[in-house]
């Protein structure tokens, strides 16, 4: 059946935490001024050489008491994410414009708590886990969602999507869908994802982690840096689309089960997920005037990701950019934090270039820009794409006001 547009959804409010700082202020003014949050690994007991995305204060950050049994570094910047930028209060405005039960939270991770695994591993003793870690609700993938719904009081569906780097951006169409069917009147979307052994040794031993800190697209590039970040947005149906703000336009998905953890070679699935989100969203490609690419440094996914761009994109309308440079790649909580970033260019008219990178690629059309430029634009657009092949495409969109 063809696609036809969706009606869009509006933004209430959203945040990002990365190792930039907290909230948007300190993503946008990191992003203005070239500042990367990279730094060498200090994280673990036998830090690999490599550059990481930390954030900062985790460490002398324990959640509420009334919250202690929920205890992990994921659920600790999962609570320090959420009480940024005014969720809190959208939050409670949707909950009392629809009731509790009517409000959905959907959450991408790709880890979860697995850090707090591997340490009740790691402290076991004849196969039992330390007191303070034998705590069963942190030791799932579902325990992001079951942890913010705890801490929100929310009763409507909770659910946690983990489909790795595209995670938290599959988390916004799943919310449309929900809403689309009735099932919910609003959601609270996001992810979190945070640094631990699993990750940075896992990465490592792909040969995908770089020594130096990550240049996307760059023709001399040899793989990424990881980071960890967390972020939120409400939704909502769109009741007055003559009113200013932002919204969700579309979102395309796709699965080209090409390979376990390499892209498909043409880029077919990248490719079908931006031409889907485009359609859902009504808009030709020449109307989308920033483009957060997935961009992980990686030499398969870059030049695949540049190459389908190329071709789907006009060269002279598009700026195209990683952000990675900045944050690392934030893995389950990627789709989110770059969702971000893209709203930051639609309010502010601020497109990041690709941080760290001087040569582009040979695969890289006019779209991909290095440097940052500010100019007002109507619509952006974010890719996150997963291993297997699990890709996810989003258009924003901004509408009334002017840009600051």
């Amino acid at each position: 059946m063809p696609l036809s547009p969706i009606p869009a959804l509006a933004i209430r409010a959203y945040t990002a935490t990365t190792a930039l700082g907290r909230g948007v202020h300190a993503q946008a003014d990191a992003l203005a001024n070239g500042r990367s949050g990279l730094r060498r690994n200090d994280f673990g007991t036998r830090p690999l050489e490599t550059w990481i995305g930390r954030v900062a204060g985790l460490e002398d950050a324990p959640l509420p008491e009334t919250l202690g049994n929920w205890e992990s570094r994921n659920h600790r910047l999962a609570w320090l994410a959420l009480h940024q930028d005014g969720v809190p209060a959208a939050i409670e405005a949707v909950r009392g414009r629809y009731g509790g039960d009517r409000v959905a939270i959907v959450l991408g991770t790709s880890t979860s708590s697995i850090g707090a695994t591997e340490e009740a591993y790691a402290r076991s003793v004849d196969g039992r886990p330390p007191a303070d870690l034998a705590r069963t609700d942190v030791h799932h993938v579902h325990a992001l969602g079951a942890f913010v719904q705890a801490a929100t009081g929310l009763t409507g569906p909770c659910i946690t999507v983990a489909t790795a780097c595209s995670s938290s951006a599959k988390v916004f169409a799943q919310a449309a869908r929900l809403i689309a069917a009735g099932v919910v009147d609003a959601a609270l979307v996001g992810g979190v994802d945070t640094l631990c052994g699993s990750v940075l040794f896992g990465f490592n031993s792909l040969a995908l982690v770089s020594a130096q800190p990550a240049r996307p697209l760059d023709a001399d590039r040899d793989g990424l840096s990881l980071g960890e970040a967390g972020g939120f947005a409400v939704l909502e149906r769109d009741d007055d689309a003559t009113r200013p703000g932002l919204r969700l336009h579309g979102y395309g998905e796709s699965s080209d089960a090409h390979h376990m953890s390499a892209p498909h070679p043409e880029g077919l699935g990248a490719r079908l997920a931006m031409t889907d989100a485009l359609t859902r969203a009504g808009l030709e490609a020449g109307r989308i005037g920033y483009l957060n690419l997935h961009g992980t440094a990686t030499p398969a996914n870059d030049r695949v990701e540049a190459e389908a761009v190329a071709n789907l994109f006009p060269g002279d309308t598009l700026h195209a950019g990683s952000t990675k440079g900045w944050t690392g790649h934030t893995l389950g909580a990627a789709g989110i934090v770059e969702s971000v970033f893209a709203l930051i260019a639609l309010e502010t008219g601020l497109l990041p270039g690709t941080l760290n990178s001087r040569t582009p690629d040979a695969a890289c059309g006019p779209q991909i820009r290095f440097e940052t430029a500010r100019r007002g634009i109507d619509y952006a657009m974010n890719n996150s794409f997963g291993f297997g092949g699990n890709n996810c495409s989003l258009v924003f969109g901004r509408s009334g006001g002017t840009h600051a």
